[in-house]
């Protein structure tokens, strides 16, 4: 279960975190600040739940909660006020924690989580054969076999093929969730084809370059390589 920490307080941000990975079962995906920031990771990340501050500067929790995408993922709200608990169920809370949580307290929490998301399991699409990308006035009929990588440029996805490089208004981790298991991220920028990979090249401080065919070169961050090379060598 990969969840989202949303404060905006650092130190309540750490000691969320301290607390969840106590968890085996769950894995901190990431974390945001603000309601904004937070909209852009559940978009990035597709978290299973969010962990969501109700006060915040800017929008509230509250507010984040009603513009969730759909299938929206399961939330948990953590604050310092009782006073909002009615307005958290009515926007489909899983649970209510007070601050400062309590670990059995939060036992608790991630145990409903697990049994709700468990009842309600997302539904699967079929991988695509092909994507129909609408691009300065012509549509692209691309062949996921023909895609060498993706690149991710502010809310555009560069879909690299040998001889076209069409842009997709989309975020990169939407488009990946649609592509399955034959394509796997490398940088928080960049994803490849695992079909097109030739080499992966050492590089300074535990990153590396990846080699695809038609000796094109793309990078791969330190956060990334592992479970790359996990992948390759058969082990996931």
């Amino acid at each position: 279960m990969r969840v989202l920490i949303v404060d905006d307080e650092a130190p309540a941000r750490d000691r969320l975190r301290r607390l969840l990975g106590a968890f085996a079962a769950l894995e901190v995906a990431g974390e945001a600040r603000d309601a904004d920031e937070a909209l852009k990771r559940v978009a990035e990340l597709r978290p299973d739940a969010l962990f969501l501050d109700v006060q915040m500067p800017g929008a509230s929790g509250l507010d984040v909660a009603a513009s969730l995408p759909d299938p929206a993922p399961g939330i948990v709200f953590v604050t310092a006020f009782d006073r909002y608990a009615l307005q958290a169920f009515d926007a489909s809370a899983i649970d209510y924690l007070l601050k400062p949580v309590e670990p059995e307290r939060l036992a608790r929490a991630v145990e409903r989580l697990q049994s709700r998301l468990a009842a309600t399991p997302r539904t699967l699409r079929p991988v695509p054969a092909q994507l129909l990308i609408p691009d300065r006035g012509r549509t692209h009929v691309v062949a996921l076999a023909q895609i060498r990588w993706l690149e991710a440029a502010d809310n555009y996805v560069v879909v690299h093929t040998a001889d076209a490089a069409p842009l997709m208004r989309r975020t990169l981790a939407g488009v990946l969730a649609d592509l399955g298991p034959g394509f796997v991220r490398t940088h928080r920028s960049a994803a490849v084809s695992l079909a097109q990979v030739r080499q992966v090249q050492p590089r300074g401080k535990g990153d590396a370059a990846v080699l695809l065919d038609g000796g094109v070169e793309v990078p791969c961050s330190r956060p990334y390589r592992a479970a790359l090379m996990a992948i390759l060598s058969g082990r996931i």
